[in-house]
């Protein structure tokens, strides 16, 4: 069955494969996007998810033009790194306006139609550094981390009416945004990757692809690492 799709930051990255691979599968799909045009073949809206009032109008968009969302990958984020005793209020603000608040007010806008129609998934992008702990990430490692107890409550509130809420949690996935780290930092990461090497943005859209199916209808409140092993144990 085709279902109604929203992937926030779906113009690029992660975001990009979880939308054309549920596209691909037959799902309609529209993809958040800040600037320029949409991804090749996807609809998309253009939204800044910080702001209540364009995530509203993304919403109110997608349900005029394919139906009420049924499927929510939240997956847009930043990241602002720095030690955390160096690091502006500015920088906290923004990676939790983002990777968190902003996460917070899309779910709230998708499970008003999921309850309404007895159906929904919705897959949080979390990060293995959530459990790990990182570095100079403080704030996106607490606003990675903050959308495992997001998940977990929600699918306490919203289970009875078979909506199943999970997360994912990548570990080093070759991205714009991965592609950035110091070489050192990142073959730090390739150390403690059983696996030794950084995973596709094509493999975690796989992951997304199951939660989001009527195979894992029985699961909810999971958090899926997407890792490569890393994180493996926290």
């Amino acid at each position: 069955m085709s279902r109604s799709v929203l992937v926030t930051g779906g113009n690029r990255g992660i975001g990009l494969a979880v939308a054309r691979s549920l596209a691909a599968r037959g799902d309609r799909v529209t993809v958040t996007h800040r600037s320029g045009p949409p991804p090749e073949g996807l609809s998309g809206v253009r939204c800044d998810v910080t702001d209540p009032e364009a995530v509203a109008e993304a919403f109110a968009t997608v349900a005029r033009d394919q139906g009420d969302v049924e499927v929510l990958v939240a997956n847009a984020g930043i990241t602002r790194d720095g030690l955390l005793l160096g690091m502006s209020d500015a920088d906290v603000d923004a990676v939790l306006d983002t990777n968190l608040r902003a996460v917070v007010r899309a779910v709230r806008h998708a499970a008003r139609g999921m309850l309404a129609g007895r159906w929904g998934r919705i897959v949080l992008v979390s990060s293995s550094v959530a459990m790990t702990g990182s570095p100079g990430q403080a704030n996106y490692a607490a606003a990675k981390a903050g959308l495992v107890g997001l998940a977990r409550s929600l699918a306490w509130e919203v289970g009875s009416r078979g909506i199943t809420v999970n997360v994912v949690a990548p570990g080093l996935v070759d991205t714009d945004m991965t592609r950035d780290l110091r070489p050192a930092r990142r073959e730090e990461y390739l150390r403690s990757t059983p696996l030794g090497r950084p995973g596709s943005p094509e493999e975690v859209a796989a992951a997304v692809g199951f939660l989001t199916s009527d195979h894992a209808s029985y699961i909810t409140g999971a958090v899926l690492p997407v890792s490569g092993g890393l994180g493996m144990g926290h």
